[in-house]
């Protein structure tokens, strides 16, 4: 798959690209990475890619001429028809079953808006999609371009040491769409906080109990939203309820 990254801040991504077990999707190819200026495109001695918004206001606004240029440059570089992404506030929230999509797809165009934003004219004709990470701002697109590359990454074949280790994180199917459990390691005994005894017993159909017992609990305490949507969904079985109904928010 290959992603084509329109940013004025290329620099920000090589470092992403040879580090943390992802660097593998990017190292052998699997997942494509191409970066794009689009002060590239822009006109006159100072490359300007923002002017001032009509109507008067603070902060400028990435003009469409430079990024139309950019991304018509982009459609003839790949010669197929790819989904042009913006992150902006107004996109769908980014969930596990959108990333699982893209980590199938051919790829798209990742677009990083700057400053107030984009002109509303080349959104309402380039862009297909538009995604956000949370209710919050960010001063460009680039942190969340990162986030979505890394997440597609992971779930490449080969890129996590373990290939099923991606089937346990939260939000996957294979958990219902729960949270993830807590997890320990060495040592048993931390600053007088020991590890959950069920842990430490071999006992595989205790241990597996336990930890849905504790993404049940978890997940009541801290996304009640995820737990309503498997309930609604049909994924709960009756033993599940009943842990819930013993101690929806209890600790773990």
């Amino acid at each position: 798959m290959r992603f084509d990254v329109v940013t004025l801040f290329p620099e920000l991504f090589a470092p992403f690209l040879s580090s943390g077990v992802t660097r593998r999707a990017f190292e052998s190819g699997q997942v494509e990475l191409r970066l794009w200026n689009p002060r590239d495109w822009a006109e006159g001695n100072y490359k300007r890619v923002d002017d001032r918004a009509f109507g008067g206001g603070p902060g400028m606004v990435m003009m469409a001429e430079p990024l139309a240029r950019c991304l018509d440059a982009i459609a003839a570089d790949r010669r197929d028809v790819a989904p042009v992404v913006l992150f902006a506030p107004v996109g769908e929230p980014l969930r596990h079953a959108a990333v699982a999509q893209w980590s199938a797809s051919a790829g798209a165009v990742l677009l990083c808006g700057r400053y107030e934003g984009i002109d509303q004219r080349l959104v309402d004709r380039y862009v297909t999609h538009c995604i956000s990470l949370g209710d919050f701002v960010l001063s460009g697109g680039e942190i969340a371009a990162l986030a979505l590359l890394d997440a597609v990454a992971r779930l490449q074949p080969g890129v996590l040491n373990d290939q099923d280790s991606h089937q346990f994180d939260s939000f996957h199917p294979a958990l219902d769409g729960l949270l993830d459990c807590p997890h320990y390691t060495r040592p048993e005994d931390w600053r007088g906080a020991a590890v959950p005894e069920v842990l430490l017993s071999g006992h595989h159909g205790r241990i597996a109990r336990w930890r849905r017992d504790a993404q049940l609990r978890l997940t009541a305490a801290q996304r009640p939203d995820l737990l309503a949507a498997a309930r609604a969904a049909g994924r709960l079985t009756k033993q599940d309820e009943a842990v819930l109904a013993q101690a929806p928010t209890a600790g773990l």
